[in-house]
């Protein structure tokens, strides 16, 4: 692995460590229980930090998880439309029995 990476120009690097795409790499035991760690940290930070605000300023966002090997990148939902909203309402208030 250090062969390849050292045959690689600056260029070929810095686009390597910028859009590189881990979920589609192998990655050991020991690598998979170090992203659960970071995750678990980065976690307590985000939870650390919004609990000792005092609510006037911006809320930080959620950490997201390390990207793993086999797992697609989050999906975005689709807004919900008007029509969707009022279905989706008249569902929750029984409207399907």
């Amino acid at each position: 692995m250090t062969a390849l990476r050292n045959e690689m120009t600056a260029e070929e690097y810095e686009q390597q460590a910028r859009g590189g795409e881990p979920e589609k790499g192998r990655w050991s035991m020991a690598e998979q229980l170090l992203a659960g760690i970071t995750d678990s940290l980065h976690q307590l930070e985000y939870i650390l930090v919004v609990a000792n605000s005092d609510g006037k300023g911006r809320k930080p966002k959620r950490p997201e998880p390390m990207r793993r090997p086999g797992v697609g990148g989050g999906k975005k939902r689709e807004e919900l439309s008007e029509r969707g909203a009022k279905v989706l309402f008249e569902l929750i208030n029984g409207g399907a029995a």
